[in-house]
């Protein structure tokens, strides 16, 4: 049996398409559990999850109190009748495919975590949010990221989005760590691959992630995304809880910051960052512009809001383990 977790909250928007996708799979609904596990949403979501619940009892609600999204997996891991584990994302859609791909290849492989691609896209299709899109699919936005880049064979990595796990994974490595608001499915499976486990990305199938469609949604989901890279450092003490490309951005703010403290003594420094960061981010969002018929004001905004956000949430972050206030 494999039991799915499905962490919500406040996610009226996105809740439907993504149940409707886990209905619409070809995996027997006999062999299948779904907790839909809901930090007190005030929306309309638990009513969403309820009316799917009367209708499909393989369907259950499950409040978190905790609100968070580790503590959501935890209470649904201890209540999960499966043997395999897969956690979704309620932002999420999945193509019919998902859970007997990944499970087939979780056996094969005898793998602890196995995860596939997981695609960008938006609900509503206009200039700004088509740019966000495409950005949070190029390497210039999310780095060398294989399960945003694409991959093309099986291959071992150091994480996965969401994932398919056997029970057994978190009896040997633990469960996930309550103390990260965000960050916890890296952490996790950095976790398992530093104490020997496997973690592997397929291509069988892919999954369909809806970004924000604003600058300010977008700013403000990676100022979070940021500021929780530097906490996730603090509290698991080592920095290969994480990886190289999430401090990029933080080194890009702390540029900035050098080059304007020393703008008092001269502009070179300040005015030669931006001019090669407009080159590259410019040059990038035109060639994009021109290939996918894309406004190049709104990608180069999107570079730009994306990484200064990033970095200064991790900026904030490193103040706030310094002087502590990490709370």
């Amino acid at each position: 049996m494999i039991t799915i977790i499905l962490p919500v909250q406040n996610e009226e928007k996105y809740l439907p398409h993504c149940l409707d996708s886990i209905l619409s799979q070809d995996f027997p609904s006999t062999e299948m559990e779904v907790l839909v596990v809901d930090g007190l949403s005030t929306d309309a979501s638990r009513s969403i999850i309820q009316r799917y619940q009367s209708l499909h009892p393989f369907i259950r609600l499950v409040d978190n109190p905790s609100r968070t999204a580790p503590y959501a997996m935890n209470k649904g891991i201890e209540e999960a009748q499966g043997d395999v584990i897969v956690r979704m994302d309620a932002h999420a859609e999945y193509p019919s495919n998902y859970l007997s791909a990944l499970y087939a290849r979780l056996i094969a492989l005898q793998a602890d975590n196995v995860g596939c691609v997981c695609k960008t896209d938006v609900l509503h299709k206009t200039a700004k949010s088509l740019a966000i899109r495409e950005v949070l699919c190029n390497k210039l936005g999310v780095g060398n990221s294989t399960f945003r880049t694409g991959c093309s064979e099986v291959m071992r990595v150091d994480t996965v989005p969401f994932g398919c796990f056997p029970k057994k994974t978190f009896e040997r490595y633990g469960l996930y760590d309550v103390r990260l608001t965000r960050n916890q499915d890296i952490e996790l499976n950095k976790r398992i691959v530093r104490k020997g486990g496997s973690v592997y990305i397929v291509p069988d199938t892919y999954c369909t992630y809806y970004a924000r469609e604003t600058f300010s949604e977008l700013a403000g989901n990676n100022y979070r995304n940021g500021l929780w890279n530097i906490l996730t450092v603090y509290f698991t003490k080592t920095f290969s809880s994480l990886s190289v490309r999430h401090f990029i951005p933080l080194l890009f703010v702390l540029s900035l910051i050098g080059g304007l403290l020393l703008s008092f003594i001269t502009p070179l420094p300040l005015l030669s960052l931006f001019l090669v960061y407009g080159l590259v981010v410019g040059g990038v969002s035109i060639s994009l512009a021109c290939r996918k018929r894309l406004n190049v004001f709104c990608l180069v905004s999107a570079f730009f809001v994306l990484h200064v956000s990033y970095g200064v949430g991790s900026f904030v972050g490193l103040l706030r383990v310094l002087f502590g206030k990490r709370e």
